[in-house]
């Protein structure tokens, strides 16, 4: 099964940015840039439903934030980080650093 990643040319800044503005999906982005390798979805503590989490996961690999690959039956997400920074430079790191620290009350309501 293909998943779908946009091509570079074709991220849209309101795309990324309407993806960034959720909390949840937030979230996960900041564990992602933390993270020093790829990362299992399951991995993540998220505190919402499967299906909701597989939604999150959906609109930030669909608007080019994060890219997944199998490796045998475990699927990998990671950050689109250079090709980000390369499209909209300096853009993830804005908003990474003008979101609330992981652990912070803003980020345990999510």
């Amino acid at each position: 099964m293909t998943v779908y990643h946009p091509d570079l040319d074709r991220l849209a800044v309101e795309d990324v940015l309407a993806a960034l503005g959720n909390p949840v999906r937030m979230l996960i982005v900041r564990e992602l840039a933390a993270s020093e390798q790829a990362r299992t979805c399951g991995s993540l503590p998220l505190s919402v439903t499967k299906p909701t989490a597989t939604h999150h996961w959906r609109v930030l690999r669909e608007s080019g934030i994060t890219r997944e690959r199998r490796e045998g039956r475990t699927k990998l997400v990671e950050l689109r980080t250079e090709e980000l920074q390369q499209r909209f430079p300096g853009l993830l790191d804005a908003v990474l650093g003008a979101a609330p620290a992981i652990g912070s009350p803003q980020t345990e309501s999510a």
